[in-house]
């Protein structure tokens, strides 16, 4: 994931990655089989490492209110998303079949957990107040440079007090 956040997927060869991992591409191929299989494994990790294991991170402790879940995981957000990575990740999408449904899945887990967390919060409009919040990080990545993260929690800190206002 790191070769794929500096150079981009185009950059995640056979002969990088095992220069990298200081492997031979025998040992590359009996551990993985082929390039089209790491890649499938690469995405899988990217999934299970950057959004299920955030989640369950944020729902480990279950006597956190909606508003707290929601404040965690903002905070693991802001300190867990490597912006470069997310971008590299979305650039790939762009330009191959499986990894857009990776992305696309990604995408959907994580604006159905905010909008559940949000329709638990209370608030009237949780499906657009999801997106909102979830169109602030990926902004926020695409921004040249990248939001800083202090800068990115604070504009989080201004946007959930709208959780509190009723919808109209």
């Amino acid at each position: 994931m790191t070769l794929l956040a500096e150079q981009g997927a185009p950059a995640v060869t056979l002969e990088r990655l095992c220069e990298r991992m200081s492997m031979s591409k025998g040992a590359f191929y009996h551990h993985f089989g082929s390039m089209p299989k790491y890649r499938t494994r690469l995405l899988d990790h990217f999934e299970a490492k950057c959004t299920t294991a955030i989640i369950d991170g944020v729902e480990a402790s279950d006597v956190l209110s909606p508003q707290e879940r929601l404040d965690r995981l903002m905070a693991e957000v802001t300190k867990a998303v490597s912006p470069s990575l997310e971008v590299a990740m979305r650039a790939w999408a762009k330009q191959d079949p499986e990894a857009a449904r990776v992305q696309e899945r990604v995408d959907a887990t994580r604006i159905g957990y905010l909008r559940d967390l949000c329709e638990q919060a209370g608030h009237g409009r949780p499906d657009q107040m999801a997106k909102l919040i979830y169109l602030m990080l990926v902004g926020a990545e695409h921004l040249m440079p990248p939001l800083p993260k202090p800068e990115l929690r604070g504009m989080y800190e201004l946007l959930m007090p709208l959780l509190d206002q009723p919808a109209s």
